[in-house]
């Protein structure tokens, strides 16, 4: 079973409580910048993931295909499938096992179609002007993988000599990569699928598991087989990956911090299965943003990305909908994920306003796309701003981040500036309405627009709780 291990990532990268400052400018002071050259088209781009078995009734490549116009309205720029490949059925969970649970590298999952299928999907995409990527499973295989019974030497063994998987993850066998074999199998399975299916690159899964010095070892090779740079996603919060190999990784902190500061705000009412009540968080408010924000400056290389998230397939399946764990303060936790430095990301059905978890090992049944309602408006919005607003980038092209510290540590205002271009935000993550009265500095908001509505402007002397201002210069 593919899950997350929330103890586990979060010890990957620590925060600290921040006390308010007059003002804070973040990525003063960065590691060496990567090495990478990120694609041009990413830097303004926002990724979708796509769960292929869960979006139509039929569940298959061609059936989603007839959804790319409607994504393209959206304002989509890069499909994340999640893993397309045969699913081992030894020791498989439930009925139709974990996508995680990989059985073919090479191979396309019947239940979703045929490799033609797949291939005319990406050229459909291509033409579409999205980019795919595929969910790749490098850590471990499901344990009836032929690599098993034929090269039973690329795996790890525990210490009775037997193959294992990971945590409690009972269908899967891990592989060792203190072996050449290994690397090698999985260095040709990788670069099978950019010269066979054209895709533009690969979101790893769990890849902080995998030694970093492979995944610096593959990059350039990736890079070669594709002609081309490729992007690549690792779903882990180790600067180290994000040097030489990875482009973006996940922002698994401020993901933790959004459902820290819900929870002070009385917001978080997720209760895990086997529990009787919600889970308790540490006291955490908007204004501890800037401790997170600036500790990753110091941490990762200046350039890289890093993925802001509401909601994932792990999230929703095993961590509650964005509506149990943020509550009321969902919609401006959105806002913050588009316009704070990074990437956002919408999972499959966030952009109809789904508040309900997808069966993970069974079949389920699909969002209702049509009629087109608020929430799609509200995402197709924040799209339009992330592809027009320079300031709003993510990597080397990044806007630069300033906050101003408020009399209230649940309202937070920061401003993302490039040139004479700005884009000035204001949210309200506390339980009831407070005052926008500044400490210090105070952001310049003369001439501005409303992004959203692109009406004259300025900042509201009072946010209520979970009150969101957008707002633009030039």
């Amino acid at each position: 079973m593919k899950k997350y291990i929330p103890a586990f990532l979060a010890s990957l990268l620590t925060f600290g409580a921040c006390s308010p400052k007059a003002e804070t400018t973040v990525a003063e002071d960065t590691p060496a910048a990567t090495t990478l050259a990120h694609p041009d088209w990413a830097k303004n781009a926002v990724i979708y993931e796509v769960n292929t078995r869960q979006y139509t009734p039929e569940g298959t490549f061609k059936a989603f295909q007839g959804q790319l116009p409607r994504l393209k309205d959206l304002g989509v720029d890069i499909l994340w499938f999640m893993p397309i490949h045969p699913i081992s059925e030894l020791n498989r969970k439930g009925e139709l096992g974990s996508y995680y649970a990989v059985a073919d590298y090479k191979g396309v999952n019947p239940e979703f179609g045929t490799m033609d299928d797949f291939k005319e999907l990406v050229d459909s995409a291509h033409a579409a002007g999205m980019k795919v990527i595929i969910d790749w499973v490098p850590n471990h295989t499901g344990c009836d993988n032929a690599w098993v019974t034929e090269h039973p030497e690329r795996y790890a063994r525990n210490e009775k000599g037997e193959m294992f998987g990971p945590y409690d993850w009972t269908d899967v066998y891990k592989l060792d990569y203190s072996k050449p074999e290994t690397r090698e199998a999985m260095t040709d399975a990788l670069t099978f699928w950019l010269r066979e299916a054209g895709i533009d690159g690969f979101r790893c899964d769990v890849a902080m598991e995998v030694p970093v010095d492979f995944w610096n070892e593959v990059r350039p090779k990736l890079d070669e087989a594709a002609g081309r740079p490729v992007f690549m996603l690792a779903e882990a919060s180790q600067p180290s990956l994000q040097e030489h190999a990875f482009d973006m990784g996940y922002n698994w902190p401020m993901k933790d911090l959004f459902s820290e500061i819900a929870a002070t705000s009385g917001e978080y009412s997720f209760v895990a299965p086997g529990s009787d009540k919600p889970r308790t968080f540490a006291a955490k408010h908007a204004a501890d943003i800037d401790s997170l924000l600036a500790d990753q400056a110091a941490s990762y290389p200046a350039g890289t990305m890093l993925m802001n998230m509401i909601t994932n397939h792990d999230l929703n399946s095993w961590e509650g909908t964005e509506f149990e764990r943020l509550g009321k303060l969902a919609p401006a936790f959105a806002v913050l994920s588009y316009t704070l430095p990074g990437m956002p990301l919408i999972y499959t059905g966030q952009e109809t306003g789904m508040n309900r978890a997808f069966e993970f090992f069974v079949k389920d049944n699909a969002p209702e796309w049509e009629p087109r309602n608020e929430w799609f408006a509200f995402y197709q919005s924040l799209n339009a701003l992330k592809h027009k607003r320079t300031e709003l980038a993510a990597g080397h092209d990044a806007g630069a981040m300033k906050s101003f510290a408020t009399e209230s540590p649940d309202v937070y205002v920061f401003e993302r500036r490039s040139g004479d271009k700005a884009t000035v935000v204001a949210v309200n993550l506390g339980a009831e309405a407070a005052a926008v009265k500044f400490t210090g500095a105070a952001p310049d908001v003369k001439g501005v627009v409303d992004a959203m509505t692109g009406e004259a402007a300025t900042l509201p002397e009072t946010l209520e709780q979970g009150q969101y201002v957008i707002l633009t210069v030039n």
